[in-house]
């Protein structure tokens, strides 16, 4: 591999830097809510009942992996800390089935792993879930249709198509259509009745591509593609709209239209953040500050 794609390939890899800057003073547009008691990049969020849970990411210029799992509370506007993770772990996905958050795969310190961690809501406690088929970091994890999915990702030496799918009592995940090419380092959601698979990297590029996958029929077909390219983006849909955040920029598709818009920019630019539209509002959690490469605790939120 050449040094200029070793470097890029790090920047997505290794993540962010030692120290975070203060956060500028908000104005109309993005606005401050609660930040994390812990600054954090690359970490894995699913929402249950209106709440965010994220467990898990890196922090510091060592990439240090944590296993610290916190619930905010949006309409309190509170963190709280939970039971950690049984190990950290970085560039894990995560999703939600129900009152469980599924943590899928990631790396830890002994390398990448297929692990499946189970977070119920009720208890607080962990469990483990079956294992992936095969280990994946960068990836990412979609609940649809009473089944959780993992897609694409990263094993360490290439992109992956691979998606895999698993529905709670099955004893392991059986395989589906793949990706129509291999990425990671992208956003997915579920969209009305099928999943998105938005942007990303493949080698040295950040991608515009879209892709849509119909759990019924088994099939991709190509979506709407990005007006400019993203990756380790945070995204999110809510009714007719999907909602991309990266660095500065933000896009919203409108099913209606078939289009995407440009939106205002975050007041804090960040990569591998976590995105969640809720109860009218989208929020932007954490992340790698751009251009400083600083992990951040930030938390934003936009009236939609």
């Amino acid at each position: 591999m050449r040094p200029a794609a070793l470097a890029a390939l790090a920047l997505v890899l290794a993540g962010c830097g030692a120290s975070v800057a203060a956060p500028p003073q908000s104005k109309p547009g993005w606005q401050f809510a609660a930040s994390m008691s812990q600054r954090r990049s690359y970490s894995a969020a699913a929402e249950v009942a209106g709440r965010i849970y994220v467990a898990g990411g890196m922090v510091g210029n060592t990439g240090r992996f944590l296993a610290l799992t916190q619930r905010f509370d949006p309409a309190r506007n509170t963190w709280t800390t939970l039971e950690p993770l049984p190990f950290p772990v970085r560039a894990a996905s995560a999703a939600a089935l129900g009152p469980r958050v599924y943590v899928t795969g990631g790396q830890t310190a002994a390398g990448i792993t297929r692990r499946v961690e189970v977070y119920d809501v009720r208890s607080g406690h962990w469990s483990a879930g079956p294992p992936l088929p095969a280990a994946r970091f960068n990836h990412s994890t979609v609940a649809l249709g009473g089944a959780v999915y993992v897609l694409g990702g990263f094993d360490g030496s290439r992109e992956r198509r691979e998606v895999f799918a698993w529905h709670p009592g099955e004893r392991a995940w059986r395989r589906v259509a793949p990706l129509p090419r291999p990425v990671h380092a992208f956003g997915a959601v579920a969209f009305h009745g099928e999943l998105l698979a938005i942007g990303g990297r493949r080698g040295q590029r950040i991608l515009r591509e879209v892709w849509i996958y119909d759990p019924r029929t088994d099939r991709w077909r190509k979506g709407p593609t990005l007006p400019k390219p993203m990756e380790l983006l945070g995204a999110a849909a809510a009714g007719d709209r999907i909602y991309a955040v990266w660095e500065h920029t933000y896009q919203v598709y409108d099913r209606r239209t078939g289009r995407w818009r440009e939106g205002p920019s975050p007041r804090v630019p960040r990569h591998a953040l976590a995105t969640f539209a809720i109860g009218g509002r989208l929020y932007a959690v954490g992340g790698c500050v751009t251009p400083q490469l600083v992990d951040s605790q930030v938390v934003e939120r936009l009236r939609l």
